[in-house]
């Protein structure tokens, strides 16, 4: 068939416009990768992410996403078939379509996956048993054959949540807290609707039920984290009894026990407690380890062991200011902590004040 000289025009001129388009596509996505370089450079080490941490979260967020999608996906999938609606695209797209839109940069979601991953790396890097210890078994092992069948069976609960946790995306469930795990269901059950070719009232019954379904499945009270505050709670060591455990759970690499058994000490929930412990300045962490009446040796062992793990911390100036932390009363490091066990919505809606006021 013949082409016309106009339909030439009109080829060249909409290759023309597309060009345009993409060049000036081009433009706007170089300017967003300049902004962000220059954000970055002038970022502080102390907010900044490192590789290691980075490839982490990048693992565990992808690794949640695709548990979710999978498990809306092959539900929905189902109910399609059965009533004749639009097949959905084959390739996983989810984690793309949410990271597009800005939707996983949610600062409670964020929160989670850095501090669990950083608990992760922190747990991974504590120093090995010394070699006295090095054919005893393992403490939650021992935990798990112990007379006290509340300590027994929670410690092997822990051992089993320890186990999926190590394995992100191996089965269907997310380990997260229940809102974060229903708000990321819904928004993978949205962006899979958002990507179909063909969006109809079948594909949005389906996506929903096949959502319900996930939300209904998930039991917040298999989590790592309240595994080991079930199990600090079945200990529940007296005030002579918590240092030795503290410093066994350290050396026996159950970072998960070590943060739950000072939440349940001192009455924080888990993610709390997590936040004391991974904070590399330690200041809270020392006095709250003040506040429960350890002494210098026992500091002393827990500051090495988190300074030996963590290149952030500052072994030196930890073992300058051991002697003042250790002279700190119990009563003052009491009083000095008392904020941090206000309840935790309202010391949200303190620091959302504080942060408002600086804005």
């Amino acid at each position: 068939m013949a082409i016309s000289h106009r339909d030439q025009e009109d080829g060249v001129r909409s290759g023309a416009a597309t060009l345009r388009t993409r060049a000036a596509q081009a433009d706007a996505r170089a300017d967003r990768r300049l902004a962000i370089a220059i954000d970055d450079f002038f970022l502080s080490d102390d907010g900044r992410l490192d590789d290691q941490l980075r490839d982490g979260l990048a693992q565990s967020l992808s690794g949640l996403v695709g548990t979710i999608e999978a498990a809306i996906r092959a539900h929905a999938g189902r109910l399609l078939a059965a009533r004749g609606g639009p097949a959905l695209a084959g390739a996983p797209l989810a984690l793309d379509r949410l990271v597009a839109v800005g939707l996983v940069r949610d600062s409670e979601l964020m929160g989670e996956l850095i501090g669990r991953v950083r608990q992760t790396q922190l747990s991974e890097a504590l120093p090995v048993e010394s070699p006295d210890r090095a054919d005893q078994p393992s403490m939650l092992a021992r935990l798990s054959q112990y007379p006290d069948h509340v300590v027994a069976t929670n410690a092997v609960a822990l051992l089993a949540a320890e186990g999926r946790r190590r394995e992100p995306g191996a089965g269907t469930r997310t380990d997260l807290p229940a809102e974060l795990h229903h708000r990321l269901v819904w928004w993978v059950a949205a962006a899979l609707r958002d990507s179909a070719p063909d969006a109809t009232d079948t594909l949005d019954r389906a996506l929903a039920e096949a959502a319900l379904r996930s939300v209904a499945a998930h039991d917040e009270s298999e989590r790592l984290e309240a595994s080991a505050m079930r199990l600090a709670a079945a200990l529940d060591p007296r005030a002579e009894e918590l240092a030795p455990l503290l410093l066994e759970s350290l050396a026996d690499r159950r970072l998960s026990l070590f943060i739950a058994l000072l939440g349940h000490a001192l009455g924080l929930d888990f993610a709390d407690a997590r936040d004391v412990v991974l904070d590399p300045d330690a200041d809270r962490l020392w006095l709250v380890l003040r506040a429960l009446e350890l002494d210098r040796i026992a500091i002393a062992r827990i500051g090495l062991a988190l300074s030996d793990a963590d290149p952030r911390r500052d072994v030196e100036r930890f073992a300058d200011a051991l002697d003042g932390i250790a002279s700190v009363p119990a009563t003052e490091a009491r009083s000095a902590i008392a904020p941090l066990l206000l309840h935790p919505d309202y010391r949200a809606a303190l620091l959302a004040l504080a942060r408002g006021a600086r804005a």
